[in-house]
Order: C-alpha cells, then structure tokens, then sequence
C-alpha cells in the first residue's frame, strides 16, 4: 500500500516557475514507477510525466517537454515536479501517482488527492 499526498501548487503568473512535490509512505517506494498527471476543467486527465524507480528513465508529454522535469529522492520518500516556464494552458489540478510498471500506465495503482496549478496570464 502507498500513500501519496501532494503540495506545492498555487498561484502563478504565465512564465514563471513552481515545484509540486509529492510524499509517499511506504516501505517500497524505490520499487515504484512514479509519474505526475493533470485534470484541467472539462478535460480529461492527462499524463505529464514519469520516473522510473532508480531515477535513470524519465519521460514527458510532449506538451511539457523542455519545461517540466521530474525527480525522485529515494531515500526521502519524495518525488517531484519542476515546471518552468509555465503557460496558461498548464491550469490543472496536478496529480501524483505510483504504479509498479514502467512506462506508468494511464490507470496506476495509486493516486494522491491532487493539488491545484493556476496560471495566470
């Protein structure tokens, strides 16, 4: 069983930056593909990017590619988010996610409670 709690949304104006940051419990959370997925208003969720257990693999949506970066902290439990230059666009609520394959699969095992991304323009 894992648990994932989000935090780190806001507020921002269109080029500016934010990082999401994800906690998970669980003794096995290096076992776990890692990923971040976005719902914005009327759309469905969508998949932004993901992380490979040790870290060495990653990709992005190519709607994020070259803005976003994901990260993980083995040790810490913690896996990230860096969004930069952000557009309008990018308004979501933002979810975190774990599943035990790799690619992440449009339906992991485990999601958090979301956190919401505005961006103003």
């Amino acid at each position: 069983q894992v648990q994932l709690v989000e935090s780190g949304g806001g507020l921002v104006q269109a080029g500016g930056s934010l990082r999401l940051s994800c906690a998970a419990s669980g003794r096995t959370f290096s076992s776990y593909t890692m990923g971040w997925f976005r719902q914005a208003p009327g759309k469905e969720r969508e998949f932004v990017a993901a992380i490979n257990w040790s870290g060495g693999s990653t990709y992005y949506a190519d709607s994020v590619k070259g803005r976003f970066t994901i990260s993980r902290d083995n040790v810490k439990n913690m896996v990230y988010l860096q969004m930069n230059s952000l557009k309008p666009e990018d308004t979501a609520v933002y979810y975190c996610a774990a599943d035990l394959v790799f690619p992440i699969r449009t339906t992991p095992r485990y999601w958090g409670q979301g956190t919401q991304v505005t961006v103003s323009s």
